[in-house]
């Protein structure tokens, strides 16, 4: 069983030490020790310190939704798994049916008129560097589509950003590696949350857009497949932080995850089906780029997915790996809970990632 040791609050802390390590920055660079100078560090710090007093205390663990979805569908059942943090597990929900994943697994069965069955092995309070467990589960599970968000954590805590990069590319050469198709949503922008006061809301969406290229790049080499959470939800945070964010004014509320989900439901139809297969209609294709061009492209605008492409029956080009950028037309998600015979699901013995009571303050 896995167990998340981080606390929101301790990553507060990191962010708080980090503010300090950019307060001395800038109080060297300001050597004349100017008022504007003296007065950054103080709101860097007092920010930061602010943020860490502010976060609520974690409660309770996200129901899981485990179980089978599209139960009035014939056939074998795809099978669908959740990786990753709190956003994949949907903390702060309060019903299975409203968690991503289940909400990934009926909008799967309505589209495809087939059985789902949903796995979810998503712990809150996850790095990237804490994928192995989950992914050694999933692999004995076998799913045929893996869903992994992750990265947050890994900002808030300044995580080492190229070992986190080296431990999603290997959860996703694993998976792959089972015949599994992986989709990757990529380090959303924490400089959206709008209860971190700027400037280090900026700082905060430097990192995450930083994060967010490089797990990019690194998932398309491996193989996978990623689609850009970045602000998504920003925009609808300003002007509606009552519907789309949760009590805790750090994650997303049900019609949050909703959109969420609904961003990356169809590149996974996409990924299932096999892009002959799927409609023209549910793709804009923005053009094949080179993938250092494109993951920067895709981390800062939400909703960009982006996969491998050929030309000229060549992966590479003089500037790298090809790709394909796409922004998918997203369909609303009805929710549907699991077939009351299906839901049943192993121990926490048996699994990480299962219920379990949380350490104080965490959250994420």
């Amino acid at each position: 069983m896995v167990r998340a040791t981080w606390t929101d609050r301790e990553a507060a802390g990191i962010l708080l030490r980090e503010a300090r390590r950019a307060a001395r920055f800038v109080g060297y660079v300001a050597a004349s020790a100017s008022l504007a100078g003296a007065f950054l560090v103080g709101v860097l710090m007092g920010q930061a310190a602010f943020t860490r007093r502010s976060i609520p205390r974690a409660e309770a663990p996200p129901p899981r939704g485990d179980g089978r979805y599209g139960t009035n569908y014939g056939g074998a059942p795809l099978r669908l798994v959740m990786l990753g943090d709190s956003l994949a597990a949907g903390y702060g929900v309060a019903k299975p049916r409203q968690t991503p994943g289940a909400l990934l697994a009926a909008g799967l069965a309505a589209r495809l008129r087939r059985p789902v069955h949903l796995r979810n092995l998503a712990v809150v309070g996850s790095t990237s560097a804490m994928l192995g467990p989950q992914v050694e589960a999933a692999v004995e599970w076998r799913p045929d589509v893996a869903v992994i968000i992750v990265g947050a954590n890994d900002v808030t805590h300044r995580a080492d950003q190229a070992a986190a990069v080296r431990h999603l590319a290997s959860a996703v050469r694993v998976l792959r590696a089972t015949g599994a198709q992986v989709l990757v949503g990529t380090c959303p922008d924490l400089g959206s949350i709008r209860s971190i006061p700027p400037p280090l809301r900026w700082l905060a969406r430097r990192w995450s857009r930083q994060l967010a290229a490089a797990q990019t790049v690194a998932v398309v080499e491996a193989g996978g497949t990623t689609v850009s959470l970045g602000d998504l939800l920003g925009p609808l945070f300003a002007a509606a932080p009552h519907r789309m964010l949760g009590h805790d004014r750090y994650h997303p509320s049900v019609e949050g995850y909703a959109r969420a989900a609904a961003a990356i439901l169809p590149t996974v139809v996409a990924l299932l089906l096999g892009e002959g297969a799927a409609p023209s209609r549910l793709a804009v294709d923005q053009g094949v780029q080179s993938l250092p061009q494109a993951a920067e492209q895709a981390a800062h605008t939400a909703g960009t997915e982006v996969t491998g492409a050929r030309v000229a029956g060549r992966e590479r080009g003089p500037a790298g790996r090809w790709v394909w950028l796409r922004r998918r037309v997203r369909d609303a998600i009805k929710p549907s809970d699991p077939a009351p015979d299906a839901a049943a699901v192993p121990s926490s013995q048996e699994r990480p990632g299962s219920a379990r009571p949380l350490s104080v303050g965490e959250t994420l």
